[in-house]
């Protein structure tokens, strides 16, 4: 007989793994399953009467149809994960429908319970009353479904897209077992792939990939043992796996819509890739203990928070292997989010913990020090907050830690990470009269900068630098660094899991006009003032309003139909200043269009603007806590941001951003995939339209986070040797003065004891020592500085010296940095004034990625210089600046030029019937009625000088800016000389 190869040859493959003996399974004859009550009855009973006798005679006394129905109304009002962890109350009893996994064997009576659960697997079920329509497998536990299939064979013709297409089209979500929250999750399954959805909804069904990913990319690797999807019924389906799944991950939630108040359930299940990461982890620790460093690469967008969320309840229970004992006394979870305080305790309390068990830090050091030494098992507090309240913790050496660091990119970098370690290393005994010698502080001083052994560090970032490599990653036999798992930015958009932002990706080249507005010719420096000068022109607030009007006419005509009409869009600016003025900008224009839709201003602080202090509150009209919220609203389309909402901003109705800042390395990444979060079925594609930046430098930065981040070598710890050797050579200090500072220091010796030593070295370093060889010094401590303090955290070994030099230097350096220089090129911004300004789109295309690029570790600064200054007269240095950045080549024709700003304006002035058209008008303040009229004669003129002025016909026609931009010139022109000929008469 030939292989089967047909749909049911997977069928029985999986049933035949599933009731095998690893896997735990029985087989669920279809024929028990009541199609209206969605469980099956038999099993039901079977399994209470096997765990709860007592309950099970009183239920049967009382009439087992009953209760029965009692069951299938709770799980229709609860959903079947609350039913399976609650239990069902009838009457006086509760009765419980599933036993947890016990913490650990020894426990005879909970093991017997849990062994007691019934996991059945179901062919070919008949569900509906309505017809025939059966599903290929089904999951039971105790009766209840859990989990429906669809299975696919590309032999007979047909893949996992039939299956989501089967389940869209052909599985009404009004049949009793397609309703939410009555099974936990629906997979369709081919030999090559997985995708899965808790909610059918017709033909608005999401399906998401569950899939382990093919190298860095999607899909799933060769199985040299089966197929390539069999990781689903041997990985994630035996009874002891689902079971944990059941208990520590599947959620059913509640969200408010902010429009309308209305509330909207929602059910998660885990994917591949949270699953992995939250159990590699589990293991490890558990096999290791603490003291341990784990560096999670997961792309933005691929559901941190609520593998965080996961991670953090499950290691605050984590028993060693001997289950002895926990192993670690306090989670401890670091983060700007504010959004994970609640995930964590809505999560927490699901899964069925005592209240108190979280506590979020609010009020400053004292209350987290107490939730510490009282080792509550999870604390939360915020980056910015936890530096500050360190400094009062207590003794805490005798605790153990899991200290879990979200975006570990930006909340480990300089005194941060250092605070949290000295903090958490302190001595445990108050009373310990112990005599420390200056080497003995020295040397704790270092142990303190050291990731501590009594605490594991659990870092979680799409975007990792070298340094967070060198720190939390994996090192490789050949000294390389990788991450501890890995879900891949290629992976995340070929699963088409989050949207690809470098797709539709735009850029604009401003062309300016500078006049210089006073009559002699100062000098400047070259290179300050062309800075200064193109800050200027993109700065001016006619500059501004131009490019909000670009972006405006995009939102209209592109963005505000995306998503079902509800997209929104971010601006980023370069500058506070730049922000308020791009908020002043949308105001004025939307208000002009009649728009219904309002812009958001995002920043830190207060700014002064042109005399005026200005802060979120007072431009919005409401807190700057509640921009997140606000913006959720329908009418809010626009977010302009500086230095805000730029990292971990989770807004899936973001769909175009408008980029007016250099954007480079990092942070390029960081704020380009504010766009990525899919949105299905609705949002399928993002823009960008940059003003500032190249094609070739979004690519650069993208292409080191595309795939596996990989530091190429640790930092040579041997630099510190080269930059001490060149600091002692200098001569500024002395090994005496090096060594007396710091026993002094270390031995709290007064400040009027330590000044002194400091203003003799830093009176020679000014007499002795040429201006460049001052700066050169200066430079070198300050690299000294950054290196120790990052590299101190990772030695292997002790240098006593090195910790010296580096307090030594953080204070003398105050006393010897270079004085501000009087900037060279003030006042030039009050010598010219902005003629013209103009924006034309240079590209439009998709930028494609490879990855495979490797970092490099950061290497020292080891020589500064002071640069002459190159001084120019402000004449030439506006000249040279209108040559680099003035008009095209279309426009360089004098005739031309001519032709377009005296000659076509002049003609259309002299129309008669435009004359008349715009005198109406302007009784009647009809300005739109008057554009239309501008626009039209414009577009007739140009089509009669097609022939003569041809590149001018196609910059019209092609160009919709320059387009807008020139209409925009002649109805001004139009408007004011009719307002100032007397409109009326």
């Amino acid at each position: 007989m030939p292989s089967k190869t047909n749909e049911e040859s997977l069928e029985a493959l999986i049933e035949a793994h599933l009731t095998g003996p690893q896997a735990g399974y029985t087989t669920a004859y279809p024929t028990d399953y009541d199609r209206e009550l969605c469980l099956m009855p038999r099993s039901v009973w079977a399994f209470i009467e096997r765990t709860q006798p007592e309950t099970y005679a009183t239920l049967q006394r009382r009439g087992p149809a009953k209760f029965i129905k009692r069951l299938a109304d709770q799980v229709k009002q609860r959903g079947v994960i609350d039913v399976l962890r609650k239990g069902v109350k009838d009457l006086e009893l509760t009765v419980y429908l599933y036993y947890k996994q016990p913490a650990s064997n020894l426990n005879a009576t909970a093991t017997a319970n849990y062994e007691a659960n019934n996991f059945g697997v179901s062919r070919q079920l008949h569900y509906s009353l309505a017809n025939q329509n059966s599903l290929d497998l089904a999951l039971f536990i105790n009766g209840l479904p859990v989990a429906t299939f669809e299975l696919k064979n590309p032999w007979t013709g047909q893949t996992v897209k039939n299956a989501i297409r089967q389940y869209q089209q052909d599985r009404d979500p009004r049949e009793p077992l397609f309703a939410f929250g009555r099974c936990v999750v629906h997979f369709a399954v081919d030999p090559e792939l997985v995708y899965m959805t808790t909610h059918l909804r017709g033909k608005d069904t999401t399906f998401l990939p569950f899939n382990k990913g093919d190298g860095d990319g999607a899909g799933n690797p060769v199985n040299p043992h089966g197929l390539k999807t069999a990781y689903l019924w041997e990985e994630i389906l035996p009874k002891d796996r689902l079971a944990n799944i059941i208990e520590n991950y599947a959620q059913q939630i509640t969200e408010t819509d902010e429009d309308t108040g209305k509330q909207k359930k929602k059910l998660i299940f885990p994917r591949y890739h949270q699953l992995r990461v939250v159990d590699k982890c589990l293991r490890h620790a558990q096999a290791h203990g603490t003291g341990q460093r784990y560096l999670i690469q997961h792309s933005a967008g691929s559901g941190k928070s609520n593998s965080i969320t996961w991670l953090s309840h499950q290691l605050a229970n984590l028993h060693d292997a001997s289950h002895t004992d926990t192993v670690f006394d306090s989670v401890i979870v670091v983060t700007d989010r504010r959004v994970l305080d609640k995930q964590i305790r809505d999560n927490i309390k699901q899964f069925g913990q005592v209240e108190g068990v979280v506590e979020a830090i609010t009020q400053g050091s004292q209350q987290l020090k107490q939730a510490l030494l009282d080792r509550k098992k999870i604390i939360i507090t915020t980056i910015q907050k936890f530096p500050h309240i360190c400094d009062e913790i207590g003794t805490l050496t005798g605790h153990r830690f899991a200290l879990l660091i979200d975006e570990a990119h930006s909340s480990t970098s300089g005194e941060t990470a250092a605070k949290m370690n000295a903090t958490l290393a302190q001595p445990q005994d108050d009373d310990d009269e112990r005599e420390y010698t200056t080497e003995d502080l020295v040397n704790e001083a270092i142990e303190n900068r050291k990731l501590l052994k009594n605490a594991s560090y659990f870092a979680f970032t799409a975007t990792p630098k070298n340094k967070t490599l060198e720190l939390f990653g994996q090192e490789t036999p050949d000294g390389r660094f990788k991450p501890f798992d890995l879900y891949s930015m290629k992976q995340a958009i070929e699963e088409e899991f989050i949207l690809d932002v470098l797709k539709n990706y735009s850029t604009y080249r401003s062309f300016y006009k500078l006049n210089k507005s006073v009559e002699d010719n100062p000098l400047f420096e070259t290179r300050q003032a062309q800075r200064q000068l193109r800050e200027y022109a993109e700065s001016h607030p006619y500059s501004i309003k131009e490019k909000a009007k670009i972006m405006l006419d995009h939102f209209e005509g592109h963005t505000r139909k995306r998503i079902n009409g509800q997209a929104k869009t971010m601006v980023v600016c370069k500058s506070i200043k730049s922000a308020i003025r791009y908020f002043f900008a949308f105001k004025e224009l939307l208000r002009e269009r009649d728009s219904p839709y309002k812009a958001i201003v995002a920043f830190s602080g207060k700014k002064d603007l042109d005399g005026q202090e200005y802060d979120e509150a007072s431009l919005n009209g409401f807190s700057g806590n509640d921009i997140p919220t606000v913006f959720k609203r329908s009418e809010y389309r626009f977010l302009i941001v500086a230095e805000k909402f730029q990292t971990g901003f989770d807004q899936p109705l973001l769909h175009t951003m408008y980029v007016d800042k250099k954007l480079s390395d990092v942070q390029a990444v960081q704020t380009l995939s504010r766009l990525n979060r899919a949105l299905k079925p609705d949002k399928v594609d993002t823009f960008v339209l940059d003003f500032f930046n190249e094609v070739e430098h979004i690519q650069e930065a993208f292409e080191d986070y595309y795939t596996t981040t990989i530091l190429s070598e640790a930092t040579d710890a041997n630099k510190l040797n080269d930059l001490q050797t060149a600091l002692d050579e200098a001569q500024v200090y002395t090994l005496d003065d090096v060594t007396n500072f710091t026993d002094l220091y270390f031995n709290n010796a007064d400040r009027s004891e330590l000044e002194p030593i400091l203003d003799v070295r830093a009176a020679y370093f000014r007499e002795s020592l040429s201006e460049d060889e001052q700066i050169h010094f200066y430079v070198k401590a300050k690299s000294f500085g950054r290196t120790y303090a990052f590299l101190s955290k990772v030695l292997t070994f002790n240098n006593p010296y090195w910790e010296r030099v580096y307090w030594f230097l953080k204070y003398l350096m105050p006393k010897i940095a270079p004085a501000q220089e009087e900037a060279i090129d003030q006042g030039i911004l009050e010598a010219i004034e902005l003629d013209s300004y103009r924006l034309s789109r240079t590209t439009s295309q998709d930028i494609s990625l490879t990855g495979g690029q490797e970092l490099d570790p950061s290497p020292p600064t080891t020589r500064g210089s002071r640069s002459e200054a190159e001084l120019e007269g402000l004449e030439a240095i506006v000249n040279d600046f209108n040559t680099r950045f003035g008009v095209d080549k279309w426009s360089d024709d004098d005739k031309l030029k001519t032709f377009l700003f005296e000659q076509l304006p002049k003609d259309i002035a002299n129309d008669a019937r435009t004359q008349s058209a715009m005198r109406v008008a302007f009784d009647t303040n009809d300005q739109q009625n008057a554009r239309i009229t501008s626009d039209q004669k414009v577009e007739q003129m140009m089509q009669e000088v097609i022939f003569e002025y041809t590149d001018l016909y196609k910059k019209f026609t092609d160009d919709p800016d320059f387009k807008r931009q020139y209409q925009d010139f002649i109805f001004n022109k139009l408007w004011q000389q009719t307002g100032s000929t007397g409109a009326g008469r």
